[in-house]
């Protein structure tokens, strides 16, 4: 079973209306430079990892009360054998919310297939031509299209969020991830954390003021149903 790294045992902003945990697994196929994660994408082996039983132990403990998952990283979909893990949480009725990047779709198109995941998080790194630029990574951008496809005729809950970076996105980058998300009912801008960044220099970039934060959010509300802002 994929190595567990990190335990919140209640989480209640990262699945809304649900009462839940989040587990974290280690490892990343990109190099985002301002991931306040830097430890799971950089060197998830020096880590301490959660036993298996332990964690099974905790979700019998929790049985009465705690509804469901969210399954988060690094990239979890990057784990082949995720599959069994996320049969683990079915198997005691818990809803299961899977944070992902988009990059992996036929393994995210594989577990919806199975009803293994009830909500799905996307986060979009930019517009589709700088992805390679914000990732620090070579990216087929056409799996990202095709995640997003998957993800909105999903028949799931679901978000498309963006951490928004001062220097990374601008606001004609918003437009275009508007466009590119046409038809999609929620998109959330979250705050950037300056804070145990991937690229130390990141840790002396200023985040947008709630305000600059505020207008992004302004300008996206004729794309969607709804636009959320987070960490602001």
């Amino acid at each position: 079973m994929v190595e567990i790294k990190g335990l919140e045992k209640f989480s209640p902003r990262d699945f809304p209306g649900v009462i839940s945990a989040t587990v974290f697994f280690g490892s990343c196929n990109f190099r985002c430079p301002f991931c306040h994660n830097a430890g799971l994408v950089l060197n998830p082996a020096d880590l301490p990892t959660f036993p298996a039983d332990y964690f099974i132990r905790f979700l019998d403990s929790r049985k009465d009360w705690l509804e469901g998952i969210c399954v988060s990283g690094g990239e979890p979909l990057i784990h082949p054998d995720l599959e069994e893990f996320l049969s683990l949480l079915k198997e005691r009725n818990l809803l299961v919310k899977v944070d992902t990047n988009g990059s992996f779709p036929a393994r995210l198109e594989g577990l919806i297939a199975k009803d293994l995941i009830d909500s799905i998080a996307m986060d979009v790194k930019a517009p589709l031509e700088k992805y390679q630029e914000v990732t620090r990574t070579a990216v087929d951008v056409q799996k990202i299209r095709r995640s997003i496809d998957i993800i909105m005729h999903s028949g799931r809950n679901y978000v498309f969020r963006i951490t928004a970076v001062p220097g990374m996105i601008d606001k004609e980058d918003m437009q275009k991830i508007g466009r590119m998300l046409k038809g999609a009912e929620v998109f959330q801008i979250q705050q950037f954390v300056p804070e145990n960044t991937l690229d130390p220099d990141f840790e002396r970039r200023k985040p947008f003021k709630r305000e600059e934060i505020k207008e992004l959010a302004e300008q996206m509300d004729r794309f969607f149903s709804e636009v959320r802002t987070e960490g602001i």
